[in-house]
């Protein structure tokens, strides 16, 4: 039998999330705001849509984030960002043209609340204001447990907050110390009383295996820890530590970093842990579910999607992004406003859109996608059926499945000719497995800089 050593010396490259497909590395200057507006103004009847809301600033700094984001104390600074993007809320909605309906609301970042308050509560109101949201909307937020003050608690009340995700990573001392991201176990059950004080039942938990200095005894106290906070969804990533992209990640000595056979034990404790003592339902790569919850349930039911925020519910075919560094997701392709809060404002004061890049999709893209998601969602795929639905040749994609045969060979998946799917084994290698229909990936002439797989 191969051993996980084997596995991972075979299959622990670097390949995409996929979050989308194509993947950000790929989207061009050639996408901008004039593009944006005409794929707006012509987006397709009588469907919901769902809205994204990037707010790029938290109250501290912590060494392992990846996100758009910087530390800002100043109020200023956050009120005229609150204000520009209302002012794009009202710039999109008129490129719209009309009112349309939206059945999920994300608030990311960043840490949101670092708004005022009365900010938060007005622009939920802008929101209001211009789209209409359908009865039992999800309005989810991204929360730091460690700065939920009692104004920003209310605010959330006010704006109809219904879900909320918290930051745990790791309630280990040390590796927290290592990270810059003190938080106790303490603090984090009094934000999850307070918010369930509110009425915010739903709870999403992220925890964080491969950081400095973990361990699989520590992580195992940390998962611990996790299901007595009784949370709806838990999210468990691997650190990706990319310090060409995030400066700060260099301050993270890569050799407090546990090796790749380290980290493959890590998220194997944390899964045994809410699987086998939590009862949770695995999701996809990376996320679980309490038995019951809508996104155990779309697991099952093979109606799960994916999209920037990770795995998702969320069935709507536009995702509208607001704010510096949003990615928006429509029938026609993708588009991403400009990253620097500087110059986003000066597009939208300008009345444009901020789009900065993006790209069109192609006929490949839409099966390929569909093909990928189909993997990183469900676990498996019906390369042919795939290709009948967009009237599509199989032929290609039957020839990048050939590469499967090391994958069924290691027990990492079932193929059949047509038919792939992940083996409970190959769970932690789907990336891997939706890498092989990547038709971009295979054009690098560069070595790839994506996170590594495991």
């Amino acid at each position: 039998m191969i051993t996980d050593a084997e596995l991972i010396a075979r299959y622990d490259g670097r390949v995409p999330r996929y979050t989308s497909y194509p993947t950000a590395p790929h989207f061009t200057p050639a996408i901008g705001g004039e593009t944006y507006a005409s794929w707006l103004a012509n987006l397709p009847a009588g469907e919901p849509v769902s809205l994204y809301l990037h707010v790029p600033f938290c109250d501290r700094l912590c060494l392992y984030c990846g996100c758009n984001t910087s530390v800002v104390h100043l109020e200023r600074p956050k009120r005229s960002y609150a204000a520009t993007l209302a002012r794009e809320i009202s710039l999109v909605a008129a490129t719209i043209g009309r009112r349309l309906e939206v059945s999920h609301v994300h608030w990311g970042g960043g840490t949101p609340t670092v708004l005022p308050p009365d900010c938060l509560t007005s622009l939920m109101d802008d929101i209001r204001s211009h789209f209409t949201l359908l009865p039992g909307a999800e309005i989810a937020i991204e929360i730091d447990p460690t700065s939920l003050t009692p104004e920003r608690l209310a605010a959330l009340a006010r704006m109809g907050v219904n879900r909320a995700s918290l930051g745990v990573q790791d309630f280990d001392q040390q590796v927290q110390d290592a990270i810059g991201r003190q938080q106790s176990f303490e603090e984090t059950q009094a934000c999850t009383h307070a918010l369930r004080g509110i009425g915010i039942t739903s709870l999403n938990l992220d925890l964080i295996y491969g950081l400095p200095h973990q361990t699989e005894a520590s992580l195992e106290r940390t998962s611990r820890l996790a299901l007595s906070l009784r949370a709806d969804r838990v999210a468990v990533f691997g650190y990706a530590h990319v310090p060409w992209m995030k400066k700060h990640q260099s301050l993270i000595p890569e050799a407090s970093l546990p090796g790749a056979q380290a980290r493959f034990a890590q998220a194997k404790v944390v899964r045994r842990v809410l699987e086998r003592e939590g009862g949770y339902v695995p999701v996809g790569l990376d996320h679980f579910a309490r038995p019951g919850d809508a996104m155990a349930d779309a697991a099952l039911a093979k109606n799960l999607h994916r999209s920037f925020q990770g795995y998702t519910t969320d069935a709507a075919p536009v995702l509208i992004g607001l704010g510096a560094s949003a990615i928006g997701s429509l029938p026609q392709g993708y588009v991403q406003n400009a990253s620097a809060v500087p110059a986003y404002t000066a597009a939208i004061t300008k009345d444009h859109l901020a789009t900065s890049r993006g790209v069109a999709l192609s006929a490949d893209d839409r099966l390929r996608r569909a093909v990928i998601e189909s993997i990183m969602c469900e676990l498996e795929v019906d390369l042919a059926a795939q290709a009948g639905v967009f009237g599509a040749d199989p032929a290609p994609l039957l020839a990048d499945a050939q590469a499967l045969a090391g994958f069924q060979a290691d027990g990492l998946v079932t193929w059949d000719g047509t038919r792939i799917e992940v083996t409970e084994a190959g769970r932690p290698f789907v990336r891997n497995v939706a890498a092989l229909f990547d038709s971009y990936l295979k054009q690098q002439t560069e070595m790839p800089r994506h996170a590594v797989a495991v």
